[in-house]
């Protein structure tokens, strides 16, 4: 059976009360895994939309011979997506469950939980004269409820926005320490909740990246000509979390997750900005410990922990200069292991897509307010993402264009290889022995027939080398230190590297590298054997596909890949941190015992060795070519991916789940089904009916774009009728399930059902 894994990254953005909305979607990204993972250990699904979901995977098996895994392993978010996508990273890396989350979101979400008690009005009569002047800043009149809504949920809003327009003013209404407060409590409910397995295979990563806003800025120091060295004030903050691929009963210790979804979601003007004194007098208020807090601040402000300062920085929303973080997922690819083919998707949730900033009526300049407003807020926080799509694109078409040279080319490849073993070898039974002497042999002989063009090759691979190992030694230093630490160590492994002499590469016509070059590259080139297993595996997948049986040699090829993968990530290297201070052929040293590379190379020759002996001669001569012709693909490719290589070998789709997508229900976007875009995005705080129809829209909206992309990574499309019956199935059960517990909107589901009919 052909197996293949849709891994989403996931980038969620801020939302302010839309931030129940994309709960409701998040919640059917996680039932999706959910049914993934009970695919893989063959146990039943747990609610009836999971088994809609299942029972999609099964279908979709049968009928394509492809047997697809659902996993979710980079999440990304700011603001609202932030504290949506800390929660959902909870529950994959721990198998908590996101329902408990749901009554705390449709009770708590709500301005008389969070508006601070020294902020509500004195008395029921203080400035009254101010409601008129909310209703007009928000763009609507409280009539224009009247028909929308019914009288109890008009009833509901007039009086809540009423307490919220006449709190405090010149000061933010909710208060920092009682969100705080919900936000523990949010964690303490999830890890008191029913914990199933985690959602991800083993050895698989997850990686959390949530944004924040230093108010205040800490000093970056950037290297130039001239002056050598400037500093400038940095105010970005990316705060990260990740389980290293290991089961664990926490992502991180509830304190840190409280702090990066706090800081997060401080949104300027409603909530106050976060400090780390606000989130000890909450935890010692509750008797809660925080063993690793001075760790854990060095990571994520080491400026100011290095000025004994973290306790007075002043963090904001991290939408405010960070709104799609798109970057940290991107970059988070580097490290991602493979087992099996790779669908990779980047997942965006906009809860609020379309033309945010418009002009007036025919075409009017913007009023003085107006254009401070925007300057301050809106804009920064509404750019448009296209730049990260162009990066995207760009890395997808250099893989797109390289696989489409090594197809061109491997004739000639395979010809070359057939030219300097014979035949005959291909009819012989291969050792661990023989497979190690062959690619001696092989890359022997690419160097001498590449000329001159293999010492440009081996001087791109030095570099690229000292590149790699400066941002895992930067990596495994522990904390943030920016660029100029990163080029300092550069430098070292640049000396050590030259004292060695493994910068002399192409000496004579024959292109070949010197003893030290060879012995350097045999000790550090992770990066080629990275490369050349992922071009066997799409050979394997290739073969796989035209039908034959070639189990043996994917499992052999992606266990040996997960061996170097693992490599790259900096918790394998713990042990280099008391090394960093050595020079460089010392440190050099170390790294080469860490990586221990020729251990490795002995366990793949072995098990290639005993997966290709298996397999019949005809199926094991193209992969003995191309594995051993490997080399050549590299000289002719590594230029075009600029020294980079591959990182999951296939290329990256861009999805989108917003109200405009999901049109299976109703079509119309937000305006037709959510009522928290109402008071520039603030409405669903006034309302538990505006919450329970928000999250409940999120569901399906979730439910519909999710079996989307999930069908959309067979090779041939299911039939539109049978995933409109899918999309139906999914949307009924979603209804049973939130029926009984969604009690303010009970119209709706009829509304719902009639719709869906």
């Amino acid at each position: 059976m052909h197996e293949k894994e849709l891994r989403l990254a996931l980038v969620c953005y801020g939302g302010i009360s839309l931030a129940v909305y994309m709960h409701g979607i998040t919640k059917e990204i996680w039932r999706l895994a959910r049914a993934s993972r009970t695919r893989a250990d063959g146990t039943e699904p747990a609610t009836p939309s999971e088994a809609v979901y299942a029972a999609l995977l099964d279908e979709m098996e049968t009928r394509a011979g492809i047997r697809v895994r659902v996993l979710a392993d980079i999440v990304a978010g700011a603001s609202a997506g932030g504290i949506n996508g800390i929660f959902l990273a909870q529950a994959i890396a721990t198998g908590q469950s996101l329902d408990p989350l749901t009554e705390l979101w449709l009770t708590s979400a709500d301005v008389e939980a969070l508006i601070d008690p020294h902020a509500a009005p004195h008395s029921r009569f203080s400035k009254m004269w101010a409601l008129p002047l909310a209703w007009m800043a928000a763009g609507r009149s409280a009539e224009s409820l009247d028909s929308v809504d019914d009288e109890a949920t008009r009833d509901e809003v007039r009086a809540k926005l009423s307490h919220f327009v006449r709190s405090r003013w010149f000061e933010p209404p909710f208060g920092g320490e009682t969100f705080t407060g919900l936000l523990l409590d949010a964690f303490d409910a999830m890890a008191a909740s029913e914990r199933g397995p985690r959602l991800l295979p083993d050895g698989q990563p997850l990686d959390l990246f949530v944004t924040v806003t230093d108010f205040t800025g800490h000093p970056e120091r950037l290297t130039l000509h001239s002056p050598p060295e400037v500093v400038e004030t940095e105010h970005r903050l990316v705060v990260s979390f990740g389980d290293h691929g290991r089961p664990v009963d926490t992502l991180a210790a509830m304190p840190e997750l409280a702090f990066a979804a706090r800081a997060t979601s401080s949104f300027p003007g409603a909530f106050p900005p976060f400090t780390v004194g606000e989130l000890d007098r909450v935890l010692a208020a509750r008797g809660v410990r925080w063993p690793n807090r001075d760790a854990f601040l060095r990571r994520i402000l080491p400026r100011q922990a290095a000025a004994r300062a973290a306790e007075s920085a002043v963090m904001i929303d991290g939408s405010v200069l960070a709104n799609a973080p798109f970057r940290p997922a991107i970059d988070a690819l580097k490290d991602r292991p493979a087992r099996r083919e790779i669908d990779r998707r980047f997942v965006y949730i906009d809860p609020s897509p379309g033309l945010k900033i418009r002009l007036g009526r025919a075409r009017e300049a913007p009023g003085f307010f107006q254009t401070i407003l925007g300057a301050i807020s809106e804009l920064p926080r509404q750019q448009p993402i296209r730049d990260n799509l162009e990066a995207i694109a760009g890395r997808s078409a250099r893989i797109e264009r390289m696989r489409r040279i090594v197809a061109a080319i491997r004739p000639e490849v395979e010809a070359e290889v057939e030219q300097a073993f014979g035949y005959t070898l291909f009819l012989d039974r291969p050792t661990p022995k023989r497979l190690a002497e062959w690619r001696r042999r092989a890359q022997n002989a690419a160097a001498a027939r590449s000329g001159y063009a293999y010492a440009a090759y081996g001087h791109m691979k030095v570099a690229g080398i000292i590149d790699s190992l400066a941002r895992l030694l930067d990596e495994v230093a522990g904390d943030r230190a920016g660029s100029a630490r990163r080029q300092r160590l550069r430098a070292k492994l640049e000396v050590g590297v030259a004292e060695c002499g493994a910068d002399q590469i192409g000496a004579g016509h024959s292109g070949r590298a010197g003893s030290a070059a060879i012995d350097f590259l045999r000790r550090f080139d992770l990066g080629f054997r990275i490369r050349r297993l992922r071009l066997l595996a799409r050979r394997v997948a290739e073969m796989e596909a035209a039908g034959e049986d070639v189990v043996a040699a994917r499992e052999a090829v992606y266990a040996s890949l997960a061996d170097y993968l693992d490599l790259q990530r900096a918790h394998a290297h713990a042990g280099l941190r008391s090394a960093l201070r050595n020079d460089g052929a010392a440190l050099l040293d170390a790294i080469a015992a860490s990586y221990d590379l020729p251990s490795r190379d002995a366990e793949t020759d072995r098990r290639l060795a005993a997966a290709l002996g298996a397999l019949a001669k005809d199926v094991r001569r193209p992969l003995l070519l191309a594995y051993l012709g490997f080399v050549h693909f590299d000289i002719a490719t590594l230029p075009l991916l600029q020294g980079e290589g591959l990182d999951e070998f296939d290329a990256i789709k861009v999805d989108r789940i917003a109200p405009d997508d999901a049109t299976a229900i109703r079509s119309g976007g937000a305006e037709a089904t959510l009522k928290g875009i109402q008071f520039n995005s603030f409405g669903a705080f006034f309302s538990r009916a505006y919450r329970e129809n928000d999250y409940l829209w999120g569901r399906l909206h979730g439910a519909e774009r999710m079996i989307d992309i999930a069908v959309s990574t067979l090779p041939v499309r299911l039939r539109p009728g049978r995933v409109a019956a899918v999309k139906r199935a999914a949307f009924l059960a979603i209804l049973d399930e939130e029926e009984p517990r969604l009690t303010a909107v009970a119209p709706l589901f009829a509304m719902l059902r009639a719709e869906i009919g």
